[in-house]
C-alpha cells in the first residue's frame, strides 16, 4: 500500500487521490443490487490524459487492479470496486473540447454529463440523441462503457451509433486513438465499436468523438390507455408494421403508473393496465399522432389523449423518466432487469413477466422502451427478508431465461457487469466466449482492468 501511494503521488496532485476509508467506501459500488463490492485501496481522480497514463503505468508496475468509474449510475455492478484496487474515477475530466456544426461532431472528455452535452450542442442547433433516464447524472464515458440507450432509441439508435472515435489509455499506459472525425471511414478493424460496451475491461476512455444530428422540431407526445399489456404491445406492433417512425415509444404498466403517481402526483390514469407513450418530432407531429392514435384504438385502447403542446409532452416524458426511481419506493430494494426481445415477442415477454411475479408472490413493475422491445422489469423486495430476497433473485433469473427463450438478449443497454456475467456465456455460446477471452487477453494480458466483470 505504501509503495502504491508513493508511486501514484509522484505523478498526481495531492487532491487527485483519496485514501480516507470512509470516503473511498462511497466509491465502492454503483446502483445495482445483489452485486458484491470490495474495498478499494485508493481512489484516483485524474484531470488529464497524462495522469490517467500514470495511474495505469503504476498499476501495471505493481500488478494492482484498476476499476474505472463514471457517475456510478450503472445498474449491473460494472463499476463495483474489488479488494485492494485503484478506483479510477473520470468525473473530473469533464470538458467539452469541441463542437463543430460543420462536421456535426462533439469532442468530449469522459466525465461530461449527458444532459450538459445535450444542452451545449442544442445551442448550436444540433442534437445528441442518446438519453438514458439518468441523463442528468450519467457521464458520456459511462454511456460509452455500457453502450447505453435511452428513450429516443426507437428512431435515433443507441450510444454505439454515435461514437466515431476514441482516445483510450491501455492497461500498460499507452495511448491508443481509434476511429475518425469524418462522416465515413472503414480503415482497419473497427476498434472503436470494440470499446463501446466493454465496461472498462479493455481500456480507459479519455476522449470521445461523437456524431451529432441537426436539432429536430419539438416533439409532441400521445398517451394511450390499454386494458392489458398485451393489447398495448399489439399497438406497438401495428405502429411499427405500418412504417411509422416515432421519436419515442414507451410503455408503463399499472404498477409503474401507480408508483409514479404516489411519488410525484402526476395525475396519470391509475385504472389503466398499460400506458403507452408515443412521440413524433416530425414537421407535422399532430398528423402522425392522429394516425398512431387510430392504430392504438384498433388495438383496444380505452383512451387516447394527444398532448396539446410541448409543455404537456415534457410532463409525460418526465413521468416516464422517473419510473425506475418511483418503483424504488415500493419496497426497500429493487433489482432492475434489462431484457430486450424482438418487438413481435414483446407481448409474450410482458405476459411471462406477470406470470413470474405471480409465481414468486412479488411486485414486479415493468417500464419499457417498447419500440425497441427493451423491457425493464423491476423486482421490488425487502433485503431484510431472506426468503423474499431469494425469491427476488430467482425471479430475476427466470425473467432473463424468458427473454432468451423468446429470442432476446440478457441486456439491451445496462451491460453485464457482475449481475449478469453468469448469463453471458449462455447467450454467447462457447466459441464466442473463447474469442471474447482472447480479445481481453490481447488488450489486458495481466487482467488488471475491471477484473471480475463481464467474464
Amino acid at each position: 500500500m505504501d509503495d502504491l501511494l508513493e508511486l501514484l503521488r509522484a505523478g498526481l496532485p495531492a487532491d487527485a487521490l483519496i485514501t480516507d476509508p470512509d470516503v473511498t467506501a462511497s466509491y465502492a459500488h454503483d446502483m445495482a443490487s445483489f452485486c458484491e463490492a470490495g474495498t478499494p485501496a485508493v481512489v484516483a481522480l485524474p484531470r488529464t490524459v497524462e495522469q490517467v497514463q500514470h495511474v495505469m503505468r503504476t498499476a501495471t508496475a505493481l500488478r494492482v487492479p484498476v476499476v474505472p468509474q463514471g457517475a456510478r449510475t450503472g445498474l449491473s455492478g460494472a463499476a463495483n470496486a474489488t479488494d485492494g484496487c485503484i478506483v479510477l474515477s473520470l468525473v473530473k475530466m469533464d470538458r467539452i473540447l469541441e463542437i463543430s456544426p460543420v462536421d456535426r461532431i462533439a469532442v468530449v472528455e469522459p466525465g461530461v454529463i449527458n444532459a450538459v452535452l445535450s444542452r451545449a450542442v442544442d445551442e448550436h442547433g444540433l442534437y445528441y440523441p442518446p438519453d438514458p433516464s439518468s441523463w442528468e447524472m450519467c457521464t458520456i464515458g459511462g454511456n460509452v462503457g455500457t453502450a447505453s440507450g435511452g428513450l429516443c432509441c426507437v428512431k435515433y439508435g443507441v450510444t454505439a451509433e454515435y461514437v466515431l472515435g476514441l482516445d483510450v489509455v491501455l492497461a500498460d499506459g499507452r495511448l491508443l486513438t481509434t476511429g475518425r472525425r469524418t462522416a465515413k471511414g472503414v480503415a482497419g478493424y473497427d476498434l472503436t465499436r470494440l470499446f463501446v460496451g466493454s465496461e472498462g475491461s479493455l481500456g480507459i476512455v479519455v476522449k470521445a468523438v461523437l456524431a451529432l444530428k441537426p436539432r429536430p422540431p419539438r416533439q409532441l407526445v400521445l398517451a394511450a390507455e390499454f386494458p392489458s399489456a398485451s393489447s398495448a404491445c399489439d399497438a406497438v406492433c401495428r405502429i411499427m408494421e405500418r412504417g411509422h417512425t416515432p421519436s419515442l415509444l414507451e410503455l408503463m404498466d399499472r404498477t409503474t403508473v401507480q408508483a409514479v403517481n404516489r411519488m410525484a402526483n402526476m395525475g396519470l390514469p391509475e385504472t389503466t393496465e398499460a400506458l403507452l407513450l408515443a412521440a413524433f418530432d416530425t414537421p407535422d407531429p399532430s398528423a402522425d399522432l392522429a394516425a398512431v392514435g387510430e392504430l392504438c384504438t384498433a388495438a383496444g385502447a380505452t383512451g387516447v389523449v394527444p398532448a396539446d403542446d410541448a409543455a404537456e409532452s415534457e410532463m409525460l416524458l418526465q413521468a416516464r423518466r422517473m419510473s425506475l426511481t418511483a418503483l424504488e419506493t415500493v419496497k426497500p430494494a429493487t433489482m432492475i432487469d434489462d431484457v430486450c426481445v424482438p418487438r413481435s415477442r414483446l407481448g409474450a415477454m410482458l405476459e411471462g413477466t406477470a406470470a413470474v411475479a405471480e409465481k414468486y408472490g412479488l411486485t414486479i413493475g415493468v417500464c419499457a422502451h417498447a419500440g425497441d422491445g427493451n423491457t425493464h422489469p423491476v423486482v421490488c423486495f425487502d433485503p431484510a427478508d431472506a426468503d423474499e430476497s431469494r425469491r427476488a433473485r430467482e425471479s430475476f433469473d427466470e425473467i432473463m431465461a424468458l427473454g432468451l427463450a423468446l429470442g432476446g438478449t440478457i441486456t439491451g443497454e445496462h451491460g453485464v457487469g457482475v449481475l449478469k456475467k453468469e448469463w453471458l456465456a449462455r447467450e454467447l455460446g462457447e466459441v464466442s466466449v473463447e474469442l471474447h477471452r482472447g480479445i481481453k487477453q490481447a488488450f489486458d494480458p495481466l487482467g488488471l482492468l475491471n477484473p471480475g466483470k463481464v467474464f
